[in-house]
């Protein structure tokens, strides 16, 4: 019948719609109450202070910058400089800053770094002014760039060496080191972007739902509109787990020189954890859905068959026979 042509085409336009919506909304759902919390990310990141190779690429850095910071500052130009102590100098602070990574102060230090730099972040995508609070260690000027300071970092890793003993460590200078983590350039687009982000991560799963059930309601078969929509469902959580792992290739594969590929790749799968999670969740539920249905439909139809073929026949009855005059 037409009517139930328009329908069942209706409802196929509706349930494809939905399944094509389902794994942006959840990106944006993701982004939009993931990143943008400063609690879950934080939360999110914390476990890395204990990562071995995020250790290394951290201990590296600072211990270069105190390093240069020895060179540079007091003791330029002077009579250790270039000297066998000197070089041992900086062997034993290098020892002392990895070491440091291996301790609660920096453990502490990390989760106040990543604090910092998410608050200010979220500052200039929120489009705050400078009258607005700023959090600690970060800033931002209005329409300027995104800076933390590293100063409280340095001052922590400056008592550690102290305590340590090590040469030349009670002298290294603690200077307000801004370090921008968001150029000026790069705010306005990513602002707006910010913005859609938020709208979408409440819009997009809703209408998903919305156009998944109103397909469902409108088919003329429901069941095999049910099994089309859990397919959809855990195709579309299948293609948000390639697209990670492309993502993922994609960016450690342009990495600027000077970036640890491993700690680089550990940062990337704690901040995209709870997405890959979700996209294994779209998977198995689209998957154990489509075949609860055609579990109980295969099942149902051989009941019913099996209570069809119980019935007895109806047993014929013969006309009853004139007697010949």
């Amino acid at each position: 019948m037409p009517h139930h042509r328009l329908r069942s085409a209706l409802s196929a336009a509706l349930t494809a719609l939905a399944c094509l919506l389902l794994p942006f909304g959840a990106l944006s759902a993701w982004a939009a109450y993931g990143l943008a919390d400063t609690g879950r990310y934080v939360t999110a990141m914390a476990p890395l202070a204990e990562n071995p190779a995020v250790q290394e690429a951290i201990a590296d850095n600072i211990g270069a910058g105190i390093v240069h910071a020895i060179d540079v500052g007091p003791f330029e130009g002077s009579a250790l400089e270039g000297s066998p102590f000197e070089s041992g100098a900086n062997h034993f602070v290098q020892d002392a800053v990895h070491s440091f990574t291996r301790t609660q102060a920096f453990r502490s230090a990390w989760d106040t770094a990543n604090r910092a730099t998410h608050e200010a972040v979220l500052h200039a995508l929120r489009g705050d002014g400078p009258g607005t609070p700023q959090p600690p260690y970060g800033r931002y000027g209005g329409e300027g760039a995104v800076t933390i300071d590293l100063a409280p970092v340095t001052a922590q890793v400056k008592r550690q060496l102290t305590d340590d003993h090590v040469p030349l460590a009670s002298h290294i200078p603690v200077a307000h080191t801004e370090v921008a983590v968001l150029p000026a350039q790069d705010l306005v687009p990513l602002r707006k972007g910010f913005r859609v982000l938020e709208v979408a991560g409440f819009w997009l799963p809703v209408t998903a739902g919305v156009l998944a059930v109103t397909g469902i309601a409108l088919a003329v078969r429901r069941r095999r509109a049910i099994t089309a929509t859990a397919l959809g469902t855990a195709l579309g959580g299948a293609l948000l787990g390639v697209a990670l792992a492309i993502v993922r290739h994609l960016t450690l594969a342009d990495l600027p020189p000077g970036i640890s590929a491993p700690a680089a790749g550990a940062v990337y799968d704690a901040l995209t954890a709870t997405l890959r999670t979700v996209s294994w969740l779209l998977l198995a539920l689209g998957l154990v859905v489509a075949v609860g249905m055609w579990l109980t439909d295969r099942y149902g139809r051989a009941g019913r068959l099996r209570r069809a073929s119980a019935v007895p026949a109806p047993v014929p009855v013969p006309e009853p026979t004139r007697a010949r005059v």
